[in-house]
Protein backbone atom coordinates (compact mmCIF):
# COMPACT_ATOMS: atom_id res chain seq x y z
CA UNK A 1 0.00 0.00 0.00
CA UNK A 2 0.91 3.65 -0.94
CA UNK A 3 2.35 5.74 1.95
CA UNK A 4 3.57 9.63 1.55
CA UNK A 5 2.33 12.53 2.16
CA UNK A 6 -0.19 14.88 0.05
CA UNK A 7 -0.40 18.82 0.22
CA UNK A 8 -4.17 19.82 0.04
CA UNK A 9 -5.02 23.25 0.15
CA UNK A 10 -1.45 24.17 1.50
CA UNK A 11 -2.34 21.54 4.38
CA UNK A 12 0.22 18.65 4.65
CA UNK A 13 -1.26 15.34 4.98
CA UNK A 14 0.14 11.81 5.25
CA UNK A 15 -1.48 8.93 3.14
CA UNK A 16 -1.19 5.31 4.19
CA UNK A 17 -2.76 2.58 1.90
CA UNK A 18 -5.65 4.76 1.09
CA UNK A 19 -7.33 4.05 -1.94
CA UNK A 20 -7.85 7.39 -3.51
CA UNK A 21 -7.27 11.24 -3.20
CA UNK A 22 -10.54 11.78 -2.06
CA UNK A 23 -10.18 9.46 0.79
CA UNK A 24 -7.00 11.33 1.89
CA UNK A 25 -8.72 14.80 1.44
CA UNK A 26 -12.02 13.54 3.44
CA UNK A 27 -8.87 12.13 5.88
CA UNK A 28 -7.70 15.73 6.23
CA UNK A 29 -11.62 16.86 7.09
CA UNK A 30 -12.60 18.72 4.31
CA UNK A 31 -15.86 17.30 3.20
CA UNK A 32 -15.60 16.82 -0.35
CA UNK A 33 -19.24 16.64 -2.39
CA UNK A 34 -20.41 13.89 -4.27
CA UNK A 35 -22.84 11.65 -5.74
CA UNK A 36 -21.53 8.60 -7.72
CA UNK A 37 -18.98 7.58 -5.06
CA UNK A 38 -20.00 4.86 -3.05
CA UNK A 39 -16.48 3.71 -0.94
CA UNK A 40 -18.14 -0.01 -0.76
CA UNK A 41 -17.96 -0.20 -4.50
CA UNK A 42 -16.33 0.26 -7.69
CA UNK A 43 -15.24 3.87 -8.64
CA UNK A 44 -17.39 5.47 -11.28
CA UNK A 45 -16.21 9.17 -11.66
CA UNK A 46 -19.15 10.06 -13.36
CA UNK A 47 -20.88 13.12 -11.68
CA UNK A 48 -17.34 15.51 -11.30
CA UNK A 49 -18.27 16.74 -8.24
CA UNK A 50 -15.23 15.45 -6.27
CA UNK A 51 -12.44 17.32 -9.02
CA UNK A 52 -9.85 18.99 -7.34
CA UNK A 53 -7.10 21.36 -9.14
CA UNK A 54 -3.42 20.14 -9.56
CA UNK A 55 -0.36 23.14 -9.32
CA UNK A 56 -0.37 22.68 -13.32
CA UNK A 57 -3.70 23.38 -13.44
CA UNK A 58 -4.97 20.50 -14.12
CA UNK A 59 -8.38 19.47 -12.92
CA UNK A 60 -9.87 15.76 -12.56
CA UNK A 61 -11.88 13.49 -9.99
CA UNK A 62 -10.46 12.93 -6.70
CA UNK A 63 -12.00 9.55 -6.46
CA UNK A 64 -10.59 8.19 -9.68
CA UNK A 65 -7.01 9.58 -8.88
CA UNK A 66 -4.06 7.45 -6.79
CA UNK A 67 -2.31 9.57 -4.27
CA UNK A 68 1.43 10.38 -5.09
CA UNK A 69 3.74 11.29 -2.59
CA UNK A 70 4.65 14.95 -2.80
CA UNK A 71 1.51 15.62 -5.09
CA UNK A 72 -0.19 19.38 -4.28
CA UNK A 73 -3.64 19.78 -5.31
CA UNK A 74 -6.55 22.41 -4.17
CA UNK A 75 -10.17 21.76 -3.25
CA UNK A 76 -12.06 25.08 -3.55
CA UNK A 77 -10.74 27.26 -6.28
CA UNK A 78 -12.52 29.54 -8.08
CA UNK A 79 -12.75 27.23 -11.25
CA UNK A 80 -13.92 24.62 -9.25
CA UNK A 81 -16.60 25.90 -7.52
CA UNK A 82 -17.66 27.72 -10.96
CA UNK A 83 -17.45 24.20 -12.43
CA UNK A 84 -19.68 22.54 -9.30
CA UNK A 85 -22.56 25.08 -8.91
CA UNK A 86 -22.72 24.49 -12.87
CA UNK A 87 -23.36 20.60 -12.72
CA UNK A 88 -25.43 21.37 -10.06
CA UNK A 89 -27.62 23.58 -11.86
CA UNK A 90 -27.48 21.32 -15.24
CA UNK A 91 -28.75 18.56 -13.22
CA UNK A 92 -31.33 20.29 -11.73
CA UNK A 93 -32.43 21.52 -15.08
CA UNK A 94 -33.55 18.03 -15.37
CA UNK A 95 -34.81 16.88 -12.24
CA UNK A 96 -38.58 16.52 -11.29
CA UNK A 97 -38.17 19.45 -8.38
CA UNK A 98 -41.14 19.11 -6.68
CA UNK A 99 -39.06 18.40 -3.51
CA UNK A 100 -41.67 19.59 -1.01
CA UNK A 101 -43.26 16.72 -1.60
CA UNK A 102 -40.33 13.76 -1.92
CA UNK A 103 -39.70 10.94 -0.18
CA UNK A 104 -36.40 12.63 0.10
CA UNK A 105 -37.01 15.65 0.89
CA UNK A 106 -35.04 16.88 3.86
CA UNK A 107 -32.43 13.93 3.25
CA UNK A 108 -31.56 14.55 -0.69
CA UNK A 109 -28.47 14.79 -1.46
CA UNK A 110 -28.92 16.95 -4.62
CA UNK A 111 -31.03 19.33 -2.63
CA UNK A 112 -28.07 19.56 0.16
CA UNK A 113 -25.52 20.14 -2.38
CA UNK A 114 -27.80 22.78 -4.31
CA UNK A 115 -28.46 24.51 -0.91
CA UNK A 116 -24.70 24.40 0.20
CA UNK A 117 -23.18 25.67 -3.02
CA UNK A 118 -26.10 28.39 -3.54
CA UNK A 119 -27.54 27.23 -6.34
CA UNK A 120 -30.72 29.57 -6.32
CA UNK A 121 -31.62 30.31 -10.16
CA UNK A 122 -31.85 27.56 -13.06
CA UNK A 123 -31.50 29.07 -16.14
CA UNK A 124 -32.07 25.90 -18.72
CA UNK A 125 -35.04 24.54 -19.66
CA UNK A 126 -36.18 21.33 -18.59
CA UNK A 127 -36.18 19.61 -22.13
CA UNK A 128 -36.40 15.84 -21.05
CA UNK A 129 -39.34 13.73 -21.29
CA UNK A 130 -41.14 13.05 -18.52
CA UNK A 131 -41.40 9.36 -17.31
CA UNK A 132 -43.94 7.02 -15.56
CA UNK A 133 -43.62 6.40 -11.99
CA UNK A 134 -42.80 2.60 -11.30
CA UNK A 135 -44.78 1.80 -8.16
CA UNK A 136 -45.40 -2.35 -9.19
CA UNK A 137 -43.08 -3.76 -6.60
CA UNK A 138 -44.19 -3.80 -2.80
CA UNK A 139 -40.67 -2.94 -1.51
CA UNK A 140 -39.65 0.08 -3.95
CA UNK A 141 -40.38 2.86 -5.92
CA UNK A 142 -38.52 4.01 -8.87
CA UNK A 143 -38.92 7.84 -10.65
CA UNK A 144 -36.97 7.97 -13.46
CA UNK A 145 -37.74 11.50 -13.36
CA UNK A 146 -35.54 12.34 -10.20
CA UNK A 147 -32.88 10.40 -11.71
CA UNK A 148 -29.53 11.82 -11.83
CA UNK A 149 -27.54 9.02 -13.46
CA UNK A 150 -24.97 8.71 -11.04
CA UNK A 151 -25.35 5.12 -11.05
CA UNK A 152 -25.03 3.88 -7.75
CA UNK A 153 -28.02 1.93 -7.80
CA UNK A 154 -26.71 -0.23 -11.54
CA UNK A 155 -23.09 -0.82 -8.92
CA UNK A 156 -25.13 -2.06 -5.80
CA UNK A 157 -27.19 -4.69 -7.23
CA UNK A 158 -24.43 -5.76 -9.72
CA UNK A 159 -21.59 -5.80 -6.95
CA UNK A 160 -23.18 -6.57 -3.68
CA UNK A 161 -26.33 -8.87 -4.63
CA UNK A 162 -25.12 -9.74 -8.01
CA UNK A 163 -28.75 -9.23 -9.71
CA UNK A 164 -27.84 -6.48 -12.18
CA UNK A 165 -31.47 -5.75 -12.49
CA UNK A 166 -30.79 -2.24 -13.07
CA UNK A 167 -28.73 -0.65 -16.02
CA UNK A 168 -28.04 2.44 -18.52
CA UNK A 169 -30.02 2.55 -21.34
CA UNK A 170 -29.82 4.76 -24.51
CA UNK A 171 -27.16 7.45 -25.15
CA UNK A 172 -26.56 11.05 -24.49
CA UNK A 173 -29.34 13.03 -24.07
CA UNK A 174 -32.08 10.03 -23.63
CA UNK A 175 -29.87 8.26 -21.34
CA UNK A 176 -31.82 6.36 -18.61
CA UNK A 177 -31.58 3.89 -15.74
CA UNK A 178 -34.28 1.61 -15.95
CA UNK A 179 -34.61 -2.85 -16.43
CA UNK A 180 -34.15 -4.45 -19.43
CA UNK A 181 -36.38 -3.79 -22.03
CA UNK A 182 -38.11 -0.98 -20.26
CA UNK A 183 -39.52 -3.92 -18.09
CA UNK A 184 -41.59 -2.76 -14.57
CA UNK A 185 -40.14 -3.42 -11.56
CA UNK A 186 -42.54 -6.54 -10.89
CA UNK A 187 -41.75 -7.84 -14.05
CA UNK A 188 -38.13 -8.58 -13.27
CA UNK A 189 -36.17 -11.22 -10.99
CA UNK A 190 -35.82 -7.90 -8.46
CA UNK A 191 -35.93 -9.81 -5.00
CA UNK A 192 -36.86 -6.71 -2.90
CA UNK A 193 -33.85 -5.99 -1.17
CA UNK A 194 -33.88 -1.86 -1.73
CA UNK A 195 -30.48 -1.67 -1.30
CA UNK A 196 -30.31 0.13 -4.37
CA UNK A 197 -33.03 2.36 -2.26
CA UNK A 198 -30.75 2.94 0.06
CA UNK A 199 -27.71 3.91 -2.50
CA UNK A 200 -29.73 6.11 -4.38
CA UNK A 201 -28.51 9.96 -3.19
CA UNK A 202 -32.15 11.46 -4.48
CA UNK A 203 -35.50 10.16 -4.38
CA UNK A 204 -35.25 8.85 -7.83
CA UNK A 205 -35.74 4.74 -5.77
CA UNK A 206 -36.95 4.89 -2.53
CA UNK A 207 -39.30 2.83 0.02
CA UNK A 208 -42.63 1.61 -0.51
CA UNK A 209 -43.70 4.25 2.07
CA UNK A 210 -47.04 2.93 4.01
CA UNK A 211 -47.14 5.72 7.00
CA UNK A 212 -50.62 6.41 5.30
CA UNK A 213 -51.87 3.32 6.31
CA UNK A 214 -50.38 2.63 9.61
CA UNK A 215 -51.95 6.15 10.67
CA UNK A 216 -55.30 4.97 9.22
CA UNK A 217 -54.97 1.83 11.61
CA UNK A 218 -54.06 3.82 14.61
CA UNK A 219 -56.67 6.26 14.36
CA UNK A 220 -59.64 3.57 13.60
CA UNK A 221 -61.46 3.04 17.24
CA UNK A 222 -62.25 -0.12 15.53
CA UNK A 223 -58.97 -1.99 15.30
CA UNK A 224 -56.96 -2.98 17.51
CA UNK A 225 -53.38 -1.92 16.29
CA UNK A 226 -50.61 -4.40 17.39
CA UNK A 227 -47.42 -3.98 16.46
CA UNK A 228 -43.80 -6.43 16.88
CA UNK A 229 -40.43 -5.25 16.88
CA UNK A 230 -37.87 -6.52 14.93
CA UNK A 231 -34.32 -7.12 16.66
CA UNK A 232 -31.81 -5.02 14.10
CA UNK A 233 -34.92 -2.24 14.23
CA UNK A 234 -33.72 -1.72 18.51
CA UNK A 235 -29.99 -0.59 17.68
CA UNK A 236 -30.54 1.52 14.30
CA UNK A 237 -33.98 3.68 15.07
CA UNK A 238 -32.12 6.28 17.43
CA UNK A 239 -29.38 7.33 14.89
CA UNK A 240 -32.05 9.50 14.05
CA UNK A 241 -32.15 11.34 17.18
CA UNK A 242 -28.80 11.86 17.83
CA UNK A 243 -28.12 8.80 19.50
CA UNK A 244 -24.67 6.40 18.79
CA UNK A 245 -25.35 3.64 16.34
CA UNK A 246 -25.92 0.10 18.65
CA UNK A 247 -27.62 1.79 21.20
CA UNK A 248 -30.24 -0.63 22.49
CA UNK A 249 -33.57 1.75 22.20
CA UNK A 250 -36.59 -0.83 22.37
CA UNK A 251 -38.08 0.18 25.19
CA UNK A 252 -37.77 4.07 24.11
CA UNK A 253 -39.59 3.04 20.83
CA UNK A 254 -42.34 0.66 22.70
CA UNK A 255 -42.69 4.24 24.76
CA UNK A 256 -43.18 5.86 21.40
CA UNK A 257 -45.55 3.73 19.63
CA UNK A 258 -48.05 3.46 23.01
CA UNK A 259 -48.55 7.52 22.90
CA UNK A 260 -48.88 7.00 19.19
CA UNK A 261 -51.87 5.20 19.95
CA UNK A 262 -50.44 1.20 19.51
CA UNK A 263 -52.73 -0.99 21.83
CA UNK A 264 -50.08 -3.35 22.16
CA UNK A 265 -46.28 -3.96 21.41
CA UNK A 266 -44.35 -6.80 20.98
CA UNK A 267 -40.64 -8.03 20.17
CA UNK A 268 -40.18 -10.08 17.05
CA UNK A 269 -37.10 -12.02 19.66
CA UNK A 270 -39.91 -14.09 20.75
CA UNK A 271 -41.06 -15.47 16.94
CA UNK A 272 -37.16 -15.74 16.67
CA UNK A 273 -37.19 -18.04 19.57
CA UNK A 274 -40.15 -20.11 18.10
CA UNK A 275 -37.54 -20.39 14.78
CA UNK A 276 -34.98 -21.29 16.81
CA UNK A 277 -36.66 -24.09 18.09
CA UNK A 278 -38.62 -25.43 14.78
CA UNK A 279 -35.45 -24.99 12.60
CA UNK A 280 -33.42 -26.65 15.42
CA UNK A 281 -35.52 -29.56 15.55
CA UNK A 282 -35.80 -29.78 11.11
CA UNK A 283 -31.96 -29.84 11.37
CA UNK A 284 -31.49 -32.84 13.63
CA UNK A 285 -34.18 -34.46 12.17
CA UNK A 286 -32.38 -34.00 8.75
CA UNK A 287 -29.23 -35.40 10.67
CA UNK A 288 -30.80 -38.58 11.58
CA UNK A 289 -32.47 -38.80 7.81
CA UNK A 290 -29.09 -38.10 6.32
CA UNK A 291 -30.18 -34.70 4.40
CA UNK A 292 -30.94 -33.20 2.47
CA UNK A 293 -27.76 -30.81 2.97
CA UNK A 294 -26.84 -28.18 3.54
CA UNK A 295 -29.75 -26.86 5.21
CA UNK A 296 -30.36 -23.02 4.41
CA UNK A 297 -32.03 -20.97 6.55
CA UNK A 298 -35.35 -19.32 6.01
CA UNK A 299 -35.56 -15.97 7.84
CA UNK A 300 -34.00 -13.64 4.87
CA UNK A 301 -37.43 -13.31 2.49
CA UNK A 302 -34.95 -11.81 -0.43
CA UNK A 303 -32.89 -14.95 0.00
CA UNK A 304 -35.92 -17.10 -0.56
CA UNK A 305 -37.06 -14.91 -3.52
CA UNK A 306 -34.01 -15.66 -5.37
CA UNK A 307 -33.38 -19.10 -4.68
CA UNK A 308 -37.26 -19.56 -6.24
CA UNK A 309 -36.46 -17.72 -9.49
CA UNK A 310 -32.43 -18.04 -9.70
CA UNK A 311 -31.72 -21.25 -7.86
CA UNK A 312 -35.18 -23.64 -7.75
CA UNK A 313 -32.54 -27.06 -7.24
CA UNK A 314 -31.98 -25.55 -3.51
CA UNK A 315 -35.30 -25.15 -2.47
CA UNK A 316 -35.64 -28.78 -0.58
CA UNK A 317 -32.46 -27.41 1.00
CA UNK A 318 -34.32 -24.27 2.37
CA UNK A 319 -35.74 -24.54 5.74
CA UNK A 320 -39.17 -25.12 6.21
CA UNK A 321 -39.58 -23.45 9.18
CA UNK A 322 -41.64 -19.73 8.62
CA UNK A 323 -39.05 -16.22 9.11
CA UNK A 324 -39.69 -14.96 12.92
CA UNK A 325 -42.08 -12.22 11.62
CA UNK A 326 -44.51 -14.79 10.16
CA UNK A 327 -44.18 -17.49 12.90
CA UNK A 328 -45.10 -14.38 15.09
CA UNK A 329 -47.83 -13.21 13.43
CA UNK A 330 -49.54 -17.16 12.82
CA UNK A 331 -49.22 -17.42 17.16
CA UNK A 332 -51.10 -13.65 17.29
CA UNK A 333 -53.88 -14.75 15.08
CA UNK A 334 -54.54 -17.59 16.69
CA UNK A 335 -54.39 -16.03 19.80
CA UNK A 336 -56.59 -12.74 18.61
CA UNK A 337 -59.35 -14.60 16.71
CA UNK A 338 -60.95 -15.23 20.37
CA UNK A 339 -60.04 -11.37 21.76
CA UNK A 340 -61.63 -10.31 18.60
CA UNK A 341 -64.85 -12.43 18.99
CA UNK A 342 -65.19 -11.14 22.26
CA UNK A 343 -64.98 -7.28 21.74
CA UNK A 344 -66.25 -6.65 18.22
CA UNK A 345 -62.47 -5.07 17.35
CA UNK A 346 -60.67 -6.20 14.61
CA UNK A 347 -56.78 -6.98 14.92
CA UNK A 348 -54.62 -4.91 13.03
CA UNK A 349 -50.88 -6.37 12.85
CA UNK A 350 -47.59 -4.15 11.89
CA UNK A 351 -44.39 -5.44 12.11
CA UNK A 352 -41.47 -2.90 12.39
CA UNK A 353 -38.68 -4.42 10.33
CA UNK A 354 -35.32 -2.96 9.32
CA UNK A 355 -35.89 -5.07 5.86
CA UNK A 356 -37.87 -3.73 2.55
CA UNK A 357 -38.17 -7.25 1.32
CA UNK A 358 -40.34 -8.04 4.28
CA UNK A 359 -43.17 -5.62 2.72
CA UNK A 360 -43.03 -7.99 -0.21
CA UNK A 361 -43.16 -11.63 2.26
CA UNK A 362 -45.81 -10.23 4.08
CA UNK A 363 -48.00 -10.24 0.62
CA UNK A 364 -47.25 -13.55 -0.28
CA UNK A 365 -50.09 -15.92 -0.74
CA UNK A 366 -48.66 -18.42 1.53
CA UNK A 367 -49.16 -16.00 4.76
CA UNK A 368 -52.31 -15.04 3.65
CA UNK A 369 -55.47 -17.22 5.20
CA UNK A 370 -59.27 -16.51 5.06
CA UNK A 371 -58.84 -14.00 2.85
CA UNK A 372 -56.37 -11.47 5.27
CA UNK A 373 -52.64 -11.03 5.62
CA UNK A 374 -50.93 -12.76 8.89
CA UNK A 375 -49.11 -9.25 8.99
CA UNK A 376 -51.92 -6.28 7.67
CA UNK A 377 -48.76 -4.14 7.02
CA UNK A 378 -44.58 -3.77 7.17
CA UNK A 379 -43.37 -0.76 8.36
CA UNK A 380 -39.51 0.28 7.85
CA UNK A 381 -37.35 1.70 10.59
CA UNK A 382 -36.96 4.51 8.63
CA UNK A 383 -40.81 5.02 8.17
CA UNK A 384 -41.36 4.41 11.85
CA UNK A 385 -38.56 7.08 12.39
CA UNK A 386 -40.68 9.92 10.13
CA UNK A 387 -44.00 8.84 12.15
CA UNK A 388 -42.20 9.51 15.77
CA UNK A 389 -40.92 13.29 14.17
CA UNK A 390 -44.45 13.57 12.96
CA UNK A 391 -45.53 13.31 16.00
CA UNK A 392 -43.01 15.67 17.62
CA UNK A 393 -42.14 12.89 19.92
CA UNK A 394 -38.47 13.74 21.60
CA UNK A 395 -37.05 10.10 20.95
CA UNK A 396 -34.09 10.44 23.15
CA UNK A 397 -35.63 12.22 26.00
CA UNK A 398 -38.33 9.35 26.75
CA UNK A 399 -38.55 7.01 29.57
CA UNK A 400 -38.20 3.21 28.40
CA UNK A 401 -41.64 0.82 28.53
CA UNK A 402 -41.08 -2.72 28.43
CA UNK A 403 -42.71 -4.56 25.51
CA UNK A 404 -46.10 -6.17 26.56
CA UNK A 405 -46.31 -9.74 27.72
CA UNK A 406 -46.95 -12.33 26.46
CA UNK A 407 -45.16 -12.26 23.68
CA UNK A 408 -42.72 -9.63 24.87
CA UNK A 409 -40.44 -12.51 26.12
CA UNK A 410 -37.31 -13.17 24.21
CA UNK A 411 -33.92 -14.69 25.01
CA UNK A 412 -30.29 -13.72 23.63
CA UNK A 413 -30.46 -16.20 21.06
CA UNK A 414 -33.51 -14.64 19.21
CA UNK A 415 -31.79 -11.18 19.90
CA UNK A 416 -28.66 -11.76 17.93
CA UNK A 417 -30.60 -12.82 14.65
CA UNK A 418 -30.30 -9.27 13.40
CA UNK A 419 -26.04 -9.63 13.01
CA UNK A 420 -24.70 -11.95 10.11
CA UNK A 421 -23.93 -15.55 11.93
CA UNK A 422 -26.60 -15.23 14.65
CA UNK A 423 -29.04 -17.34 13.20
CA UNK A 424 -26.48 -19.96 12.77
CA UNK A 425 -25.30 -19.59 16.67
CA UNK A 426 -28.67 -19.46 18.00
CA UNK A 427 -29.43 -22.86 16.17
CA UNK A 428 -25.73 -24.13 17.59
CA UNK A 429 -26.66 -23.03 21.07
CA UNK A 430 -29.74 -24.87 21.17
CA UNK A 431 -28.40 -28.54 19.42
CA UNK A 432 -25.20 -28.24 21.78
CA UNK A 433 -25.96 -30.53 24.54
CA UNK A 434 -23.63 -28.53 27.15
CA UNK A 435 -25.26 -25.77 27.73
CA UNK A 436 -22.81 -24.50 30.10
CA UNK A 437 -21.16 -21.03 30.01
CA UNK A 438 -17.95 -22.25 28.56
CA UNK A 439 -19.98 -23.58 26.03
CA UNK A 440 -21.34 -20.54 25.28
CA UNK A 441 -17.96 -18.53 24.64
CA UNK A 442 -16.71 -21.29 22.85
CA UNK A 443 -19.45 -20.54 20.14
CA UNK A 444 -18.85 -17.35 20.59
CA UNK A 445 -15.45 -17.24 19.48
CA UNK A 446 -15.81 -20.02 17.39
CA UNK A 447 -15.87 -17.67 13.98
CA UNK A 448 -19.72 -17.55 13.64
CA UNK A 449 -19.31 -13.96 14.61
CA UNK A 450 -17.79 -11.69 12.31
CA UNK A 451 -17.61 -9.23 9.00
CA UNK A 452 -15.93 -11.86 6.04
CA UNK A 453 -18.29 -12.24 3.34
CA UNK A 454 -18.46 -16.26 4.06
CA UNK A 455 -17.40 -18.04 7.21
CA UNK A 456 -16.81 -21.56 7.86
CA UNK A 457 -16.41 -23.19 10.79
CA UNK A 458 -16.70 -26.63 12.27
CA UNK A 459 -18.37 -27.29 15.64
CA UNK A 460 -18.54 -31.06 17.51
CA UNK A 461 -22.33 -31.95 17.96
CA UNK A 462 -22.55 -35.19 19.60
CA UNK A 463 -20.52 -37.49 18.21
CA UNK A 464 -20.60 -35.60 14.74
CA UNK A 465 -18.52 -32.75 13.62
CA UNK A 466 -20.75 -30.16 11.83
CA UNK A 467 -19.42 -28.05 9.09
CA UNK A 468 -21.27 -24.50 9.24
CA UNK A 469 -20.95 -21.49 6.86
CA UNK A 470 -22.33 -18.02 7.05
CA UNK A 471 -22.35 -15.10 4.21
CA UNK A 472 -23.92 -12.42 3.75
CA UNK A 473 -24.29 -10.64 0.53
CA UNK A 474 -25.93 -12.17 -2.33
CA UNK A 475 -23.15 -12.05 -4.83
CA UNK A 476 -20.96 -14.00 -2.69
CA UNK A 477 -23.82 -16.57 -2.42
CA UNK A 478 -23.71 -17.39 -5.60
CA UNK A 479 -20.15 -18.51 -5.62
CA UNK A 480 -21.05 -20.86 -2.30
CA UNK A 481 -23.55 -22.32 -4.22
CA UNK A 482 -21.55 -23.03 -6.92
CA UNK A 483 -19.47 -24.51 -5.20
CA UNK A 484 -21.35 -26.88 -3.56
CA UNK A 485 -22.87 -27.34 -6.37
CA UNK A 486 -19.68 -28.71 -8.07
CA UNK A 487 -18.75 -30.90 -4.90
CA UNK A 488 -16.15 -28.44 -3.90
CA UNK A 489 -17.78 -27.70 -0.70
CA UNK A 490 -19.80 -29.45 1.88
CA UNK A 491 -22.12 -28.10 4.51
CA UNK A 492 -24.57 -29.35 6.94
CA UNK A 493 -26.01 -25.93 7.71
CA UNK A 494 -25.82 -22.58 6.19
CA UNK A 495 -26.98 -19.48 6.76
CA UNK A 496 -27.91 -16.93 4.35
CA UNK A 497 -28.48 -13.04 4.58
CA UNK A 498 -29.02 -10.75 1.48
CA UNK A 499 -27.64 -7.71 2.88
CA UNK A 500 -24.16 -7.07 4.34
CA UNK A 501 -24.09 -7.46 7.80
CA UNK A 502 -27.24 -9.24 7.82
CA UNK A 503 -30.73 -6.92 9.01
CA UNK A 504 -28.59 -4.34 10.83
CA UNK A 505 -27.85 -3.32 7.71
CA UNK A 506 -31.06 -3.88 6.09
CA UNK A 507 -32.51 -0.86 3.34
CA UNK A 508 -34.91 -0.23 5.40
CA UNK A 509 -32.45 1.28 8.06
CA UNK A 510 -30.89 4.58 8.54
CA UNK A 511 -28.18 4.76 5.86
CA UNK A 512 -24.91 3.47 7.41
CA UNK A 513 -21.61 1.85 5.89
CA UNK A 514 -19.85 -1.52 7.33
CA UNK A 515 -18.73 0.66 10.99
CA UNK A 516 -21.52 1.75 11.26
CA UNK A 517 -23.36 -1.97 10.85
CA UNK A 518 -20.88 -3.50 13.16
CA UNK A 519 -21.67 -1.09 15.83
CA UNK A 520 -25.28 -1.72 15.43
CA UNK A 521 -24.09 -5.37 15.32
CA UNK A 522 -22.16 -4.80 18.56
CA UNK A 523 -25.38 -3.55 20.51
CA UNK A 524 -27.20 -6.43 19.64
CA UNK A 525 -24.36 -9.07 21.30
CA UNK A 526 -24.17 -6.85 24.13
CA UNK A 527 -27.97 -7.03 24.82
CA UNK A 528 -27.43 -11.27 24.26
CA UNK A 529 -24.63 -10.45 27.09
CA UNK A 530 -27.01 -8.81 29.38
CA UNK A 531 -29.74 -11.39 28.66
CA UNK A 532 -31.21 -13.44 31.75
CA UNK A 533 -31.84 -16.54 29.23
CA UNK A 534 -29.25 -17.02 26.77
CA UNK A 535 -30.71 -19.85 24.76
CA UNK A 536 -34.40 -20.11 23.19
CA UNK A 537 -35.46 -23.35 24.84
CA UNK A 538 -35.25 -21.55 28.09
CA UNK A 539 -38.03 -19.15 27.16
CA UNK A 540 -41.00 -20.29 29.40
CA UNK A 541 -43.36 -18.35 27.15
CA UNK A 542 -42.17 -19.58 23.86
CA UNK A 543 -41.83 -23.42 25.37
CA UNK A 544 -45.88 -23.05 26.24
CA UNK A 545 -46.98 -22.18 23.02
CA UNK A 546 -45.15 -25.15 21.24
CA UNK A 547 -46.87 -27.57 23.65
CA UNK A 548 -50.43 -25.66 23.38
CA UNK A 549 -50.14 -25.98 19.42
CA UNK A 550 -48.95 -29.70 19.28
CA UNK A 551 -50.75 -31.31 16.07
CA UNK A 552 -51.07 -27.51 14.68
CA UNK A 553 -47.14 -26.60 15.07
CA UNK A 554 -46.30 -27.43 11.71
CA UNK A 555 -49.37 -25.89 10.12
CA UNK A 556 -49.11 -22.53 11.62
CA UNK A 557 -45.06 -21.85 11.88
CA UNK A 558 -43.73 -23.77 8.38
CA UNK A 559 -44.05 -23.60 5.14
CA UNK A 560 -43.26 -24.78 1.61
CA UNK A 561 -41.92 -22.93 -1.34
CA UNK A 562 -42.82 -24.09 -4.67
CA UNK A 563 -40.63 -22.13 -6.86
CA UNK A 564 -41.06 -18.95 -9.41
CA UNK A 565 -44.63 -19.10 -9.42
CA UNK A 566 -45.04 -18.46 -5.77
CA UNK A 567 -42.76 -15.93 -5.82
CA UNK A 568 -45.29 -13.59 -7.23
Amino acid sequence: MAKGIMYIDGQRVAFDGEKNVLAVIRKAGIDMPTFCYYSELSVYGACRMCVVEDERGKIDASCSMEPRDGMRIRTNTARLLKHRRMNLELMLASHCRDCTTCEKNGNCRLQELALRFGVRHIRFEDTRPHYERDSTSPSIVRDPNKCILCGDCIRVCEEMQGMSILNFAYRGSELQVMPAFGRKMAETNCIGCGQCAAACPTGAITIYNEIGAAWRALHDPGKRVVFQIAPAVRVAVGEAFGLEPGTNTLNRLVSALKMMGADEVYDTTFGADLTVMEEADEFLERLAKGGPFPMFTSCCPAWVKYVESEAPQFLKNISTCKSPMQMFAAVLRAEHDKLDKEDGRTTYHIAIMPCTAKKGEAAREEFTHNGRRDVDLVLTTQEVINMIKESGIRFAELEGEAPDLPFGMGTGAGTIFGATGGVAEAVVRRVMEDKSKNTLRDIEFSGLRGSDAVRTVSLPVGDRMLRLAVVHGLVNVRKLLADIEAGEEYFDLVEVMTCKGGCVGGAGQPYGLTAVKNQRAGGLYDTDRRALIKSSERNPIAMRVLDELQEKTHELLHVHYKGKAAAK
